[in-house]
């Protein structure tokens, strides 16, 4: 299995390659993890993983700055059906548009827009939202939950969200001030708002079946 992890300059592109290494290795059978800003190499994977961290208007310029990766990215997710993972802004990447310091196109694979995430001050809750959270699951019987609680905790470190116009594309949400989506999908394609490579054995497992998934 090819696994390519979409170098373009973003913050947590390491750690988040690491974990797939880790979670590959426990996997039967060869896992090639690639940290590429190739196009070529985008085109022969079997699997693509997209991270970010940052603003979206700039990890947008980040991957469109890559001749070719755009056109690799639909070419291998959306007509081939590859499996896709976006983690953090690499999930916010798959909206039409980010709201972020003014607006910018996305990818345009799942309708919606980047906008902030607000709390109430008197909840004492801060922006950006930092740390653990519970996840409430849509369909706990998705391949991509199996060997999950049933109330899972994961990390985030985020101050904007998703939010998708289609609420059947959102597979979990988490509530901080207020329910957003933590994790949207459909087809051979998810994000998630939080970490998975911070958070621990349950982003581990998230990660072990993103690779085993058979959309």
């Amino acid at each position: 299995m090819r696994v390519a992890i979409i170098d373009y300059g973003s913050g947590n592109l390491h750690s988040a390659a690491q974990a797939v290494v880790v979670v590959g290795a426990r996997l039967s059978g060869a896992c090639d993890v690639a940290v590429t800003d190739d196009p070529a190499v985008v085109a022969k994977a079997d699997r693509v993983v997209l991270p970010g961290v940052g603003a979206f208007g700039d990890c947008m310029a980040g991957v469109r700055g890559l001749p070719g990766m755009v056109e690799a990215l639909n070419d291998a997710v959306i007509e081939k059906g590859r499996p896709f993972l976006g983690i953090c802004v690499g999930m916010q990447l798959m909206a039409a548009r980010g709201l972020e310091h003014g607006t910018y196109k996305g990818l345009s694979w799942i309708d919606g827009d980047v906008v902030t995430l607000k709390t109430d001050d008197r909840q004492g809750l801060k922006i950006p939202h930092m740390g653990w959270n519970d996840l409430q699951l849509g369909d706990a019987s998705h391949p991509l939950f199996a060997g999950w609680s049933a109330v899972p905790q994961v990390y985030f470190v985020h101050s904007y969200f998703f939010d998708c116009r289609d609420p059947g594309q959102v597979l979990a949400t988490t509530d901080y001030g207020g329910a957003f989506p933590a994790i949207v999908g459909r087809d051979n394609m998810v994000g998630t708002q939080f970490h998975p490579e911070k958070s621990q054995s349950t982003g581990l497992k998230f990660l072990e079946n993103f690779l085993t998934w058979r959309p």
